[in-house]
Formats: C-alpha cells, sequence, structure tokens
C-alpha cells in the first residue's frame, strides 16, 4: 500500500490549459433531467507532477470534453448500499458495477452519466466484469470520475475492459491490479486523464484496438512484462504528457494501421526491446480498412524524454509520414542501438482457421499488403517505410555507457512474395535524418550502415554516410544537463549557443483511397510548454 501511495502522489492538480477539440456533428442534445447537474469545463484539468516542468501551458491543447449535462451516480464502497438509487452522496450505491448497470446499453444516451466514486478501495468483484455497448456523445458522454483530490485515493482493483462504447472518459483515478489493468476494443472518444495503472504482472498493461479518437493525458502508467502501451488499428487522437514506463518489452508502440497520432511531452523509461515506437508487426486480420498497407500512418513523436532503454529509444517499424522530432534520449540502445528505422512485420496469425484466413484474403484482394500464411517465424511479409523525418533530437549515452553496437539500425531491402502486394521493401524511402546531436561512445562505434546489404548507401540521396555526418552532430558536441541523475534534462552551460537545428519540411500524402494526414511539421513549444524561437535539439529549449 506504501507504494500505491506513493505513486498517488505522482498526481496532482497543477493547472494546464484546455483547447477545443473538434468533434463530429449529429448527435443529440440531451435532454435535461430533474436529477442532471452541468459539468462546467475549466481550463484546469489534472496534469501529472513533474519536477521538470513549469506549469506553463503544453505545446499541444489537452481534450476539451465541453460542457455537457450528466446525471450523477454517487458511489461509496464504504457506506453505500446497492439497493440505493445512487442520485445523491446520501444514498450512494456500494459498488460500481451497480452504478453501470443504471447506465442504459445499446442505445443512444440522452442525457450524460457521470459516476462520482467517493475514496476507498473497489475490489474486482464489485467492478463491472465487461464495459459494454455504451453509446455516448460529446453533449452525453459517459464519465467515471474519483471525487478525492488525488488520483490515488480512488483504487480500482480489477481490470477494465471496454468494447463498442462512444465517448467514455475516466478520470482522477488509479487501476491497481495484479494483471492486465486497460483494454478498449471498438472504442470511439476514449479519454484516460489524470488516472494511474500500475501492476507486476500485466502483459500489457493498457491496450487498445480497432478503436478511434483515443486521448490518454496526464497520467502514470507503468509495469508490464509486455509493453505499457499498445496501439492497434487506432487512429486520431493523442498521448500526451504521461509517465510511461517499466516494460519488458516497448514502452509505447502504435501499429496495426495506427494513424493521425501525436505522442508528445511524455517521459518514458525503463523500457525493454524501445521506449516509442511507430509501427511493429500485426496479424493481417486484425486490421482496419482502409489502412491496410503501412503499420502507422501520420504519426508524431515530438518532445519526449526517453531514458533507460535497453533496446532503441526512438524507433520507426513499417510507417508512412513519421515524425521524430525535439526528443531527448539518455542512457538508450545498451543491449542494440539508439535509433532505429527498420521494417514492420506482417502474418495472418492468432486465428489460424478459416474465418482469420478469410478476412486477411479480403484485406490482400482490396489491396492491402499481407499474407493468408500463419506466422512461422520465416513467412512474414516485409513492410517498408516512407516519408520518415527524423530531426533535432539529442541522444546522450553518458561516459561508462554506450549503444551496444551502433548508432542506428537501418535495414536494406527485403524481398516478399509476389502475392504480398509489396513485392520489395526498402526502409529508407525519403528517409531524412538531420539536426540530431548523437554522444554515443567513441569513434569506433559504427553509424550502423556500414554493411553494403545495409539501408542508407551512398547511391539514397536523402540518406547516406556523407549525409549523416554532416548534418548530425556525432560525437563532436557533449551535452550538458541540469541534474540527469535527478532526471532533469534541461541543457546547462553554453554549448548548444550557436548550435541550430533545422527546420522541418511538411509532408505530402500520394496514397490513394486513405484520407490524408497533417502535412505541416511546425513543433512551437518544448516538453514544458515554452515557447521555441529557433530549431535547436532536444525536448527542453536552454
Amino acid at each position: 500500500m506504501k507504494r500505491l501511495m506513493r505513486l498517488g502522489l505522482l498526481l496532482t492538480l497543477l493547472l494546464t490549459p484546455a483547447c477545443s477539440n473538434p468533434q463530429p456533428a449529429g448527435t443529440d442534445s440531451p435532454a435535461p433531467a430533474s436529477s442532471a447537474t452541468q459539468v462546467v469545463s475549466t481550463s484546469a484539468p489534472p496534469a501529472a507532477q513533474n519536477p521538470i516542468l513549469t506549469g506553463e501551458p503544453l505545446p499541444i491543447g489537452s481534450y476539451d470534453p465541453g460542457s455537457p449535462v450528466v446525471t450523477d451516480l454517487w458511489v461509496d464502497p464504504a457506506n453505500g448500499d446497492d439497493s440505493a438509487n445512487g442520485l445523491s452522496a446520501a444514498n450512494a450505491l456500494r459498488s460500481l458495477d451497480a452504478a453501470w448497470r443504471k447506465i442504459p446499453m445499446g442505445q443512444a444516451l440522452g442525457t450524460g452519466y457521470r459516476i462520482r466514486l467517493q475514496a476507498g478501495e473497489y475490489p474486482a468483484e464489485t467492478m463491472p466484469n465487461y464495459w459494454e455497448s455504451r453509446y455516448g456523445s460529446y453533449e452525453a458522454p459517459v464519465i467515471i470520475q474519483g471525487e478525492g483530490s488525488e488520483a490515488g485515493q480512488v483504487i480500482l482493483q480489477g481490470n477494465v475492459n471496454v468494447f463498442d462504447s462512444r465517448y467514455i472518459y475516466f478520470e482522477n483515478l488509479s487501476i491497481i491490479t495484479p494483471g492486465d489493468a486497460f483494454h478498449c476494443e471498438r472504442c470511439d472518444h476514449l479519454l484516460i486523464r489524470n488516472v494511474i495503472m500500475y501492476s507486476e504482472a500485466a502483459w500489457e498493461l493498457v491496450k487498445v484496438n480497432q478503436s478511434q479518437y483515443i486521448f490518454i493525458e496526464n497520467s502514470d502508467l507503468g509495469g508490464a512484462q509486455d509493453n505499457t502501451i499498445d496501439f492497434v488499428a487506432v487512429q486520431y487522437g493523442h498521448i500526451l504528457h504521461n509517465h510511461i514506463h517499466d516494460a519488458g518489452d516497448w514502452c509505447v508502440y502504435v501499429k496495426g494501421g495506427s494513424a493521425y497520432l501525436r505522442v508528445e511531452a511524455n517521459e518514458v523509461y525503463n523500457c525493454g526491446t524501445g521506449g516509442i515506437t511507430a509501427g511493429q508487426g500485426t496479424g493481417f486480420q486484425f486490421m482496419a480498412p482502409p489502412w491496410l498497407t503501412y503499420e502507422a500512418y501520420d504519426i508524431r513523436v515530438v518532445n519526449n524524454i526517453i531514458h533507460d532503454t535497453e533496446g532503441a529509444g526512438l524507433g520507426v517499424n513499417g510507417g508512412y509520414n513519421i515524425l521524430l522530432a525535439y526528443n531527448t534520449l539518455y542512457r538508450v540502445g545498451s543491449r542494440s542501438h539508439g535509433i532505429e528505422v527498420v521494417f514492420g512485420m506482417r502474418s495472418c496469425d492468432g486465428q489460424p482457421g478459416d474465418e482469420g484466413r478469410e478476412r486477411c484474403q479480403q484485406y490482400l484482394d482490396s489491396g492491402g499488403w499481407g499474407t493468408t500464411e500463419v506466422d512461422t517465424g520465416e513467412n512474414h511479409v516485409h513492410i517498408p517505410n516512407k516519408n520518415v523525418f527524423i530531426y533535432n533530437n539529442i541522444l546522450y549515452n553518458p561516459p561508462g555507457f554506450r549503444s551496444e553496437y551502433q548508432h542506428f539500425a537501418i535495414y536494406g531491402p527485403r524481398q516478399n512474395p509476389a502475392s504480398s502486394g509489396i513485392a520489395q521493401a526498402v526502409s529508407d524511402a525519403n528517409l531524412q535524418i538531420k539536426g540530431n546531436i548523437l554522444w554515443d561512445g567513441d569513434s569506433s562505434l559504427p553509424l550502423g550502415i556500414e554493411e553494403s546489404s545495409e539501408g542508407c548507401q551512398p547511391a539514397n540521396p536523402t540518406c547516406n554516410a556523407l549525409q549523416l555526418r554532416a548534418e548530425n552532430a556525432i560525437n563532436t558536441l557533449e551535452p550538458v544537463f541540469a541534474e540527469p541523475a535527478s532526471n532533469n534534462f534541461t541543457p546547462v552551460g553554453n554549448w548548444l549557443t550557436g548550435y541550430t537545428g533545422y527546420t522541418i519540411p511538411e509532408f505530402v500524402w500520394e496514397l490513394a483511397g486513405i484520407p490524408p494526414g497533417q502535412f505541416g511539421n511546425a513543433v512551437t513549444g518544448d516538453y514544458a510548454g515554452n515557447e521555441r524561437d529557433r530549431p535547436s535539439a532536444g525536448a527542453l529549449v536552454p
């Protein structure tokens, strides 16, 4: 319990202005009810406490929930009674499950609902077994809100498994469970804000698949044997201003046709295979049309602090229009390399029966890239990259620590079966790596492209050995941070004086049949909300 209280202290109510996000039109206005309460959207949503943060506005706004009208349902695990009506604190329900069952299922809600959880512990048997088919709207959402002054005061002790639900918001609470903490499938407009999730035995802490408009903000998420955050076929949203940590594999990846996502101003640490990766590998049948070719589209990973990863701090595995910019990496790549641009992988796995193979064949017939073969470890399809921009990052491995083998991993071409839809895959098409400061090992550490079988060979006009050394500071400029041992990576001293990175060009969109993403790549603020007046490197401006 003391460990949980320490986690709870990470989350307080700091001032972070919200800005508006466009919402789909066409939803009905909620009908007034005698027990309804208007939720007034203020400019002070919860935010994670971090000694680096200044409290200034973030460079990207939080999700704005508006001012919906809701019916309050009160839950008090110590003094409530499930036979009560739950409409006031004096008539609180005892269990979260009883409150959830009062929300109409399988129909568009005419009014929103806010479940107001009083401070205390909520055992797994008092929680819904399956959070299914609640159809909120922007005007009438479903809000599960802890009433304590800190997220650690309301503790859910079972996993949250959401399916086919719209406009559902989890705020100001903790999910502390021995297994996987949170799963959402076929969700539309999910908000996780000011939430602690922790597990010592989860396989994946937060898993979201086949969903759209997913927003994870100002939360502390840690503990997974595999991945802390795993997005598969998720389009639109952001992962903003969180602490994401302690994963045996990746801390964050967004894959399986995920698109239009921004991963910004997070602290990511203690990861195994990698820190933050756009793309990876997916079973073909788990993807969603029309995003059936690349693993990731239009992903921006900016202003993050990533430290203590055994594998690459940043990676792209099968991405199109991917920006990795203004991140600070520290003590990364101890078992491999610092940054990777490699292939995504695809097979038809997880459902080896007829249903899975039929869907894989349908996706192939519609122009997707993949196979109907179940993965054996050797027959997967390689998914290429195109338009990957890696600009103005700092990678600092201090003396006594270095990447195990090389600075970069950039793979050379791979052949796929003709039936896959993508006969040859290349990882470095219009790959641009500029303005980065790398201090890692000594002059003997390879770039990672020395072999002719690797990518970025001399014939590549945008990425080759001469270009990498000319347009990046590789072991020529040693960073100096305020207190890296305390995770304060603010640059100090004059080592960055006069250093100017590169202006990031806009993306283009050449994919027919897939909605285009954003073209502009300007990053006007830093990790702490300070203005960037020039393209200097790293997550924090001096």
